[in-house]
């Protein structure tokens, strides 16, 4: 089956902010749509809103005029649930309330015809479970957009027990006809981004809540070394801890209480306290005009180094000895098990352990551990952890050899992994279950996450490039370190490890 055809007739029932979003996509894309909502003149209202926004991107001169009133031409706000009955698909955007969903679709189905497609936008409910009810539930899918609908790339074609494969690829041609970027994906908890992201807030709240380091500095660490848009912190301000916090909360109850999707104390306290983040003017950061904003904390060196010593293979920051040469300094290179060495420090990338762990394991006296960075060459700031018993000397002269290679260096407390090796590692774990499980294909697991949330490489992807072995043995640090199931290793990336292969092989 291909894509519907551009005069089929869609119509969209829930004319708030997604449902609004999603009508706009399809008239833009030029079928004619019907838009319903059971407020009365709440449809005709989106319209309008929908008229106004294309006005601005008109002004700005990135829609013609002519494009802007063809659009809103082929909107039409409809006051009863008839006025649907020759529509070729029909989404639904209402309340996410599954006895509501599901009487919709009954009414839905009584009324159009047997070749009409049925499809909802829940972010969180099960598809199958909606479909139960129905006579035919091999025509409800999921097609979940991402807010707002107009700009976001994503869409999770969701099948449910009971869905048929053909309206599923029917369903990603159309949206993929739309401009849109369309992922399969299995009706489990979260569906794929939802389950996939939930370590990027977890990781960071639990460091937070371990003193590990502040709320700025973790951001700062996401951004900057880690290539992300935006922090842990500063995107659930965005989200709202409400939101976020309930999604985190019934993923965990949908997976039995799995420690991996455990929900935060702190985040909770922020809800109970209604400090929700921007639309509160309080979460984890205050949003009054009159309050500067906390900065990252940061260490610094006085000491002047030119010269250091590789010793090996650096692994995932093997970079960095070319952005050291970038900035004059001498680098030696001899073999060894992957240390840098600069006076009396010895640097090397995190396996997992904390560095006093690690120090007294391999008998590396004054070792500095290093974080991740997206790219050691482009990152301006890196995260470092030590043992609390280093030679201030030696810190010292570790912090100066990355100053003078250009880093702003942020000193955690001595934790497993770090920041960004540690979220990118359980970010990985998460998507190589959801991979095993066969929720959707390496590849759709990877866009999605690039296209629903910006990450700046898909999870698996970044996993393959650090190599997968590192992030085994990360993993099975942290699980060391801690006791905890919460981190144990996808049964994939064991056998992939095993194969001697990567995800995307």
């Amino acid at each position: 089956m291909t894509a519907l055809n551009i005069n089929a007739r869609i119509a969209v029932i829930g004319a708030g902010a997604m449902g609004a979003g999603i009508a706009q996509v399809a008239a833009q894309a030029g079928h004619p749509v019907l838009l319903l909502d059971n407020r009365p003149g709440a449809a005709a209202q989106a319209i309008d809103g929908i008229d106004r926004q294309l006005g601005k991107r008109v002004e700005k001169g990135k829609l013609s005029d002519q494009a802007r009133m063809a659009t809103v031409a082929r909107l039409r706000a409809v006051d009863n649930i008839e006025a649907l009955s020759d529509c070729a698909l029909i989404i639904e955007a209402i309340v996410e309330n599954l006895e509501v969903k599901r009487a919709l679709f009954r009414q839905l189905e009584s009324l159009c015809s047997a070749d009409c497609i049925l499809a909802s936008n829940t972010s969180s409910l099960s598809i199958t479970s909606i479909a139960a009810q129905l006579d035919h539930p091999q025509r409800l899918l999921g097609l979940h957009f991402f807010n707002p609908a107009p700009v976001m790339a994503l869409v999770e074609i969701v099948s449910g027990l009971a869905s048929a494969p053909a309206l599923a690829e029917c369903l990603y041609d159309t949206a993929k006809a739309w401009g849109k970027k369309p992922v399969h994906t299995r009706s489990t908890p979260g569906f794929i981004v939802n389950r996939v992201a939930r370590p990027f807030y977890a990781e960071n709240l639990r460091l937070l809540q371990e003193g590990a380091a502040d709320s700025p500095t973790l951001d700062a660490l996401m951004r900057d070394a880690g290539g992300f848009a935006m922090g842990a912190f500063e995107l659930t301000d965005l989200i709202g801890h409400d939101v976020n916090y309930a999604v985190t909360c019934s993923v965990f109850d949908a997976y039995y209480g799995d420690t991996r999707f455990l929900p935060s104390l702190i985040q909770k306290e922020l809800v109970d306290a209604g400090r929700l983040g921007r639309k509160s003017g309080q979460g984890f950061y205050d949003y009054c005009e009159s309050v500067t904003r906390a900065q990252p904390t940061e260490i610094s060196s006085h000491t002047i180094v030119d010269t250091c010593v590789v010793e090996g293979d650096l692994g995932a920051a093997n970079a960095l000895q070319a952005r050291l040469r970038e900035h004059d300094i001498e680098v030696i290179q001899r073999d060894g098990q992957g240390l840098l060495r600069v006076g009396d420090a010895v640097l090397a990338l995190s396996d997992g352990r904390m560095a006093c762990q690690r120090a007294r394991e391999d008998g590396l006296d004054n070792l500095i551990l290093l974080d991740l960075a997206l790219d050691y060459r482009q990152a301006s700031r890196i995260a470092i952890s030590c043992c609390a018993d280093i030679h201030p000397a030696a810190l010292e002269h570790g912090v100066a050899l990355l100053q003078r290679a250009g880093f702003s260096v942020s000193q955690l407390s001595d934790s497993p992994a770090l920041a960004v090796l540690r979220t990118v590692a359980m970010l990985a774990n998460e998507a190589a279950d959801a991979v095993l499980q066969g929720v959707a294909s390496a590849a759709d697991v990877d866009l999605a996450m690039r296209a629903g949330v910006n990450y700046p490489l898909g999870p698996l992807a970044w996993a393959d490039s650090i190599g997968l072995a590192h992030i085994l043995s990360v993993l099975e640090n942290l699980q060391a370190g801690y006791g905890e199931e919460r981190y144990r290793p996808s049964l994939l990336l064991r056998r992939r490890v095993a194969e001697g292969r990567t995800f995307h092989d």
